[in-house]
């Protein structure tokens, strides 16, 4: 559980001056998290492993994040990212990240090394795999893998779900072990990332099931929010389509909220 009486001078910077109790409801708790490895998992991501001595005190669920706190030259950049795994006996957790451009996100992968220390806070996001459910969707991109594997890996034995997952080409897949009844549908990109309509033809030829069914799709926003609103539109439920912006053109660092 966070911990209610950190006190002021714990707040990691930049937040040394704010409320315990309201940076606790936005952001968890602080951590200091090890770097222990990092190497590449497929084509285009990279994992990275850390620990930290409280590591059996860090309570999440599958599809939740963290924001990392990394160094910068005029303080830190703050970046989401899914937790891929937790080992709570090993006291280690991985976050994959995707290699692309010069981001903040993408050089701390590159350049981390045994050893080096990050400030790290969470768990914190809505977005979470719910138990009531007769069926569930899958949709995002590279950037929502990670949160889409947890999610999986953490489903209950025959419990059913369809996934359509794009990628840059099939040189991008990842093997999947899950107790659930998965069927992956690996949908390399037609066009640059974000202007791809991969996944919303893959939607529109989707046939609802009976029955309560729950929907995540992640990753690019504006694909996001037309794969909702189409879903939507269909008749699944608002509530039951959790959408989230991983992110979009020009935008930088965090995640959206994607409500419409």
């Amino acid at each position: 559980m966070p911990d209610a009486s950190l006190a002021q001078a714990d707040l990691p910077p930049p937040f040394p001056h704010m409320d315990p109790e309201l940076f606790r409801r936005r952001f968890g708790r602080a951590w200091s998290f090890e770097v222990v490895e990092a190497f590449d998992v497929g084509a285009r991501l990279r994992r990275v492993v850390y620990t930290a001595p409280d590591l059996d005190q860090f309570d999440h669920k599958p599809g939740q994040e963290v924001i990392l706190m990394i160094p910068a030259r005029d303080g830190h950049d703050r970046r989401h990212y899914t937790i891929r795994s937790l080992d709570k006996a090993a006291r280690r957790i991985a976050i994959d990240y995707v290699l692309h451009g010069d981001a903040p996100g993408a050089r701390h992968c590159r350049s981390a090394k045994a050893g080096e220390r990050l400030t790290v806070l969470g768990p914190r996001g809505r977005h979470v795999l719910k138990d009531c459910a007769d069926w569930r969707l899958f949709v995002g991109d590279e950037t929502a893998q990670p949160a889409i594997f947890a999610m999986l890996e953490a489903l209950p034995a025959g419990a059913r779900a369809d996934v359509f997952l794009e990628v840059v080409t099939d040189a991008d897949r990842q093997p999947l072990e899950s107790q659930g009844e998965v069927n992956l549908v690996w949908l390399p990109r037609d066009a640059p990332a974000g202007q791809s309509q991969v996944l919303l033809r893959a939607v529109e030829g989707y046939e609802l099931s009976a029955g309560e069914g729950h929907v995540y799709t992640l990753g690019e926003t504006s694909i996001i929010r037309r794969v909702r609103q189409h879903l939507i539109g269909r008749g699944v439920p608002k509530a039951n389509v959790h959408a989230e912006g991983y992110w979009r053109p020009g935008r930088i660092g965090g995640h959206e909220h994607v409500d419409d």
